[in-house]
């Protein structure tokens, strides 16, 4: 198959800043396809012209149709940087298409602002909740964000100010390229009036104080930064326990009574596009999940209410199973098993002696390892001090055969 269609990035300097190659593959077009600001960038063309269909769902039976015509989609920047040509790939083959990008936001931004973009950290919250900015929230870290419009700047100010960042500079960059760029900067905790353009990025150098909330993306946040009723997988246990589920970018995570979310957060925390789905059936903990996952930065964590293993149908098959609990109810552990793909992990915490029994059952079945974590913190004992010993986990990690 030829390529019949070309993603072609424009900025806000329209026809004026495109490459030659951009601007030939326009001009020989058969259709157009492009939302109304960047069509009006356009010189008169003989061109078969259509809008950028909404919802984003209905470019599928837009583009399909125009297989076999010379086709040219304009795009805001580089488009496959955050941009709509991951999405047209995964229904139009890369071999039908070529790729003009132009100079993204990320980088219009860096050559604004003087930073060098290895030394930063780029995000999107266009299309996406404004908690996925919280992992990246750290001290002294650059961080340059799409937004989603206007109203972004303000909730970005206000998370970075409830996490202590409040000395934070935020410099808006409205319209770059183009004839109405403007550039402004506030600290978070004092926000302007000004009226922004809702087509801006932001710049952040972010500066913690010195009672900041500072939470690490390595696993094993502090007890106290989750909401919890006291049923919480304890800090240095759910260290060794997200070292042993062993995530990675992309995986998927099955966090069985999952408390208040504890496991399933820190392991989308900690790989780039990790998911989770946090299986659980009491309501307050349900709540509290729901409020830790926009605290900590995981606004996508899936909760599925009820009782597990009836919850089980129909989700997709984990690449990693946790169970913190529950692990005597008929059917929980074999659906969970039967469930999880060849090759995924398996790991299971228990406190109880018959917990264990039940864990040493599975091991001689199953194989893998037994370890027993038994932690220790620092008390007073009248004017002294001494180690108070916590109650002992027993963990079994296995990994399901190919």
């Amino acid at each position: 198959m030829s390529k019949w269609l070309t993603i072609a990035g424009m900025g806000e300097d329209g026809w004026n800043g495109l490459s030659a190659r951009a601007r030939h593959a326009i001009e020989t077009a058969d259709v157009i396809v492009g939302s109304s600001r960047l069509l009006a960038f356009l010189p008169k063309t003989a061109a078969e012209i259509h809008e950028w269909p909404q919802p984003f769902s209905a470019v599928v039976d837009r583009i399909r149709p125009l297989r076999d015509r010379n086709t040219v989609i304009l795009a805001t920047g580089d488009p496959l940087n955050y941009g709509v040509a991951r999405k047209l790939m995964e229904f139009i083959p890369f071999a039908e298409m070529e790729i003009i990008p132009s100079l993204s936001a990320f980088s219009l931004a860096a050559a604004r602002v003087g930073w060098s973009l290895p030394d930063c950290d780029t995000l999107t919250l266009h299309g996406r909740e404004a908690a996925h900015i919280e992992p990246f929230i750290q001290p002294d870290v650059r961080l340059i964000v799409l937004t989603a419009d206007r109203t972004t700047i303000a909730e970005v100010a206000r998370r970075l100010t409830a996490r202590g960042f409040g000395s934070s500079e935020i410099t808006v960059l409205e319209n770059m390229g183009g004839p109405r760029e403007r550039m402004s900067s506030f600290l978070a905790e004092a926000p302007t009036a000004i009226e922004y353009s809702d087509l801006n990025t932001l710049a952040i150098h972010c500066i913690a104080a010195p009672d900041a909330k500072r939470l690490s993306r390595l696993a094993g946040l502090p007890d106290d930064a989750f909401a919890h009723d006291g049923q919480i997988t304890k800090r240095e246990v759910r260290a060794a326990t997200l070292a042993a589920l062993e995530p990675w970018p992309g995986a998927l995570l099955w966090d069985v009574g999952a408390g208040c979310g504890s496991i399933s957060i820190e392991w989308m925390r900690a790989a780039r596009a990790a998911q989770a789905i946090a299986f659980e059936s009491e309501p307050q903990r349900l709540a509290m999940i729901a409020a830790n996952a926009d605290a900590l930065g995981t606004p996508r964590l899936k909760v599925i209410p009820g009782t597990a293993p009836e919850t089980f149908a129909a989700q997709p098959a984990p690449d990693a199973v946790f169970i913190g609990g529950g692990l005597w109810i008929p059917g929980l552990f074999e659906g969970s098993w039967e469930a999880l793909k060849p090759g995924g992990v398996m790991v299971a915490n228990v406190v109880t002696i018959e917990g264990e029994l039940h864990l040493y059952d599975l091991h001689e079945k199953h194989g893998g390892d037994i370890v027993r974590m038994e932690i220790s913190h620092l008390t007073h004992v009248g004017r002294l001090r001494a180690l108070r010993p916590r109650m002992a986990v027993t963990q079994w990690r296995a990994r399901k055969p190919w």
